[in-house]
């Protein structure tokens, strides 16, 4: 047993997982997330794992990650660098070694640093810590084995038990934050309920790991502390941006009293929605697995028309699949929601990677003048209110409205406070009411909102067709007539302009800023952080983030036009700022843009604002 060990008391700590793609990093990532924030960190997650289904065993190309940021305070990002990397093979320690910070602690497994392994990973001498000049502490430990000999009275054969190495090095990880694992054994025991055998060999493993740290101080003279601040009274759980984007369509469709269907097929990285409400049938949901994209909504579309709250999930190509469908919601009026989890495109592209290129799509992607409301997540979290919303939207103003998530939000995930659903605002469907019974046409309007009045198949008096030709405005029969059309037109456009968003907020110096960011989505918390850095360093920056795209908030042009400069960051190449000089006359923005597939790098964006204000 070594001397007492120095504890590091931190506010913040970020810990990178990698791994071959059959390293269960991804398992390991979430369990040690669940634990932070069980214990009341703040956390922000980061899934990274290839495109491949399965790519070469050890091989560069086929490493995934986990990237988990915990904070004694908030924190809005995944970070940048990390203090402990665990590189379970050596095209792991290649390929995130640059992730590391120069203080960090590295977690090797020495077992799968074999001569094979190095070649694999292109290492030309059989010392790879000296070979790429490694000075951080390392902790190598021959993990596979340590977990065999753990493992040797169960039973298992041999790959078996090295599907378990994952939760050595959790084990390892948790003694390194001195963490409690009965969290970890809760949830592996309800993760392999039907496979008790596996969840006890997992948990034997954990503990193993945990008490080899403990036991040997594992090579380092130090663990780590950190504290918990008080946060708002409540139950808090860590969630994914899918799931809660699924939460918040039920959420919806309880408080409108209507049942929720989801019309869906399988696409990266969106099929999680589909999975998770699958589970909710209880809750009166009802989901259908269809056989293509164009499918998914038109079945979600029929039943709207029945009166249900509606939505399909997809990504940016299943996108392109169903422009036609949603185009019938536009023309027939119906609510509807599609969710566009965004990825790396154009065509299959980077299925498994994050970005922000589906903006002018989601804008303008239809034949025809085709107007929706567009609303976009700026957070796991917040994915959840960004779904009601969403929902709330296209019921009272009986219209599809796209929401626009991403990989990264969609697959990371944040300490999530349950929410009182008494606290959210009721939505309040324009339902046909017995008066309108006399003289009913499916086109009746809101003589204010322009929104049509909804009525049920099966109501009496209120028999009516819709469907994809363009309709009379009075009677609702099918129409050619010039003047007709342009006024449906109309009157469809000026619906969706009406409908009433939250002004855009702006934080940070907010009446003297020499400079304003300007992002949406998934952004937020790496522009909020670049921001607090720069004002803490002296700067006097602020930040504009839009949720509500399409309608834009009415004082988009009076925030944009009220500061000297105007920087524009999005994971595309100028899209939305493209989009705000069409709506705001003479806003002539500076523009921050990539297209990597990952999110962005908070140190890369003080640079680069930092270079605008010095102009």
């Amino acid at each position: 047993m070594a001397d007492e060990m120095i504890v590091k008391e931190l506010d913040q700590v970020v810990v990178r997982f990698s791994g071959d793609s059959g390293d269960g990093m991804q398992l390991a990532g979430n369990i040690f997330s669940n634990i932070s924030a069980t214990v009341g960190n703040d956390i922000s997650t980061f899934p990274d794992y290839p495109a491949d289904i399965r790519a070469p065993q050890g091989s560069l190309t086929g490493v995934s990650g986990f990237q988990v940021h915990i904070g004694a305070g908030k924190v809005f990002t995944p970070g940048d660098k990390c203090d402990v990397l665990v590189a379970m093979n050596a095209a792991a320690l290649k390929t995130q070694y640059k992730f590391a910070k120069s203080t960090a602690c590295i977690i090797i497994d020495t077992d799968c640093f074999q001569k094979s392994d190095l070649d694999k990973a292109a290492f030309k001498t059989d010392n790879p810590i000296e070979e790429m000049g490694i000075k951080q502490d390392v902790i190598a430990a021959p993990i596979s084995q340590m977990v065999k000999d753990c493992l040797a009275d169960t039973g298992m054969d041999n790959k078996s038990m090295l599907k378990c190495r994952n939760m050595f090095a959790l084990g390892l990880v948790c003694w390194l934050f001195n963490r409690d694992l009965a969290v970890a054994e809760n949830f592996l025991r309800e993760k392999f309920a039907k496979k008790p055998q596996i969840a006890e060999a997992n948990i034997k493993v954990i503990h193993a790991g945990y008490d080899y740290g403990h036991n040997t101080h594992a090579s380092v003279d130090h663990t780590y502390k950190v504290e918990t601040k008080s946060k708002v009274p409540g139950k808090y759980m860590d969630i994914s941006g899918n799931k809660a984007t699924a939460y918040g369509l039920i959420a919806a469709a309880e408080k409108a009293g209507l049942r929720l269907f989801l019309g869906s097929y399988p696409i990266t990285p969106a099929t999680d929605i589909l999975h998770e409400l699958s589970k909710h049938k209880s809750l009166g949901v009802t989901t259908v697995q269809c056989e293509d994209e164009i499918s998914g909504c038109a079945t979600a579309i029929g039943a709207s028309f029945a009166g249900a709250l509606a939505a399909t999930s997809t990504s940016g190509p299943g996108v392109c699949l169903k422009s036609e469908a949603m185009n019938l919601a536009v023309i027939t009026e119906l609510p509807l929601v599609v969710i566009n989890v965004q990825r790396g495109g154009p065509s299959t592209g980077l299925p498994t990677k994050s970005e922000q290129t589906d903006l002018l799509q989601a804008l303008f992607g239809r034949n025809g003048e085709s107007p929706m409301p567009v609303i976009a997540a700026a957070s796991p979290t917040h994915c959840f209110d960004a779904a009601y919303d969403a929902c709330k939207i296209a019921l009272e103003h009986m219209t599809p409205v796209v929401l626009l998530t991403d990989g990264f939000v969609a697959n990371g995930s944040g300490a999530w406070k349950l929410p009182d659903l008494a606290n959210y605002p009721a939505i309040n469907p324009p339902y046909v009411t017995p008066e309108m019974k006399d003289n009913y046409t499916p086109y009746k309007r809101n003589a204010e909102t322009g929104v049509r009045y909804w009525a049920l198949p099966g109501q009496e008096g209120y028999m009516h067709i819709l469907g994809g030709l363009e309709k009379d405005s009075d009677t609702g029969a099918i129409s050619t007539e010039p003047e007709n059309h342009n006024l449906m037109c109309r009157l469809r456009a000026e619906k969706v302009a009406k409908i009433p968003v939250p002004d855009v907020k702006v934080q940070g110096c907010v009446e003297d800023a020499d400079l304003l960011i300007v992002g949406f989505g998934g952004t937020y918390g790496h522009l909020y952080s670049a921001m607090e850095e720069m004002n803490h360093a002296g700067k006097k920056v602020a930040l504009a983030h839009f949720v509500h795209l399409n309608p834009l908030p009415h004082n988009t042009a009076e925030v944009l036009k009220k500061y000297k400069k105007v920087v524009v960051a999005e994971q595309n190449l100028g899209q939305f700022a493209g989009y705000l000089r069409m709506k705001v006359d003479g806003f002539v923005p500076y523009q921050f843009n990539e297209v990597k597939g990952q999110p962005f790098v908070v140190s890369e964006l003080v640079d680069a604002f930092t270079e605008i204000l010095n102009k």
